[in-house]
């Protein structure tokens, strides 16, 4: 039985959410989100909130059932308040700037790597080794985060690349002589 799944997804104010029979679309202040149902759950609108149950007691209800309640906790979340990851750029020379919208990174390749955002993603750069990601669609900011990451992962000889912030680098010992 899904533990998440039970509990009802409560609606903050600001926030307002249109349940129609195939999707659920969230407007607040940093947007708006929508998505669509699978078949396999029924949802419904409550005063404490939005809950999620399944259709019938088969495995793929069971297993939808916590995963659209996260769903439209992740979209309810987003509206109100956003999401955000931020990377740090570890290695002599390496580093970021904004020009305009797109950002610049200079990772020690024979040319600056320039990336556009996609439409609802946000970039910055606080310091020219940190770089912020925020958006209000979880997904999507965790994917531009990843994308960046990709054009120099962490080695774990020197621990130079792209990293999350936080995020531990097992390291290995180099040669011996």
């Amino acid at each position: 039985m899904s533990r998440i799944g039970k509990l009802p997804v409560a609606i903050p104010s600001g926030v307002t959410a249109t349940l129609t029979d195939t999707g659920l679309t969230v407007k607040g202040p940093k947007g708006e989100l929508s998505m669509a149902f699978v078949e396999d759950v029924k949802v419904t609108e409550g005063e404490d909130g939005i809950t999620v149950r399944p259709v019938d007691d088969s495995k793929k209800s069971w297993a939808m059932w916590g995963m659209q309640r996260a769903i439209i906790a992740n979209l309810v979340h987003g509206v109100a308040e956003g999401f955000e990851k931020d990377l740090e750029l570890v290695g002599v020379g390496y580093r970021a700037q904004m020009q305009g919208s797109s950002l610049k990174l200079s990772l020690g390749l024979s040319h600056d790597v320039v990336y556009d955002a996609p439409q609802g993603v946000t970039l910055a750069c606080p310091k020219p080794t940190e770089v912020k990601i925020s958006g209000a669609d979880k997904q999507q900011v965790g994917q531009v985060a990843a994308e960046i990451r990709r054009f120099r992962p962490p080695e774990p000889y020197k621990g130079k690349g792209i990293k999350y912030v936080g995020e531990y680098i097992r390291r290995k010992e180099g040669k011996k002589k």
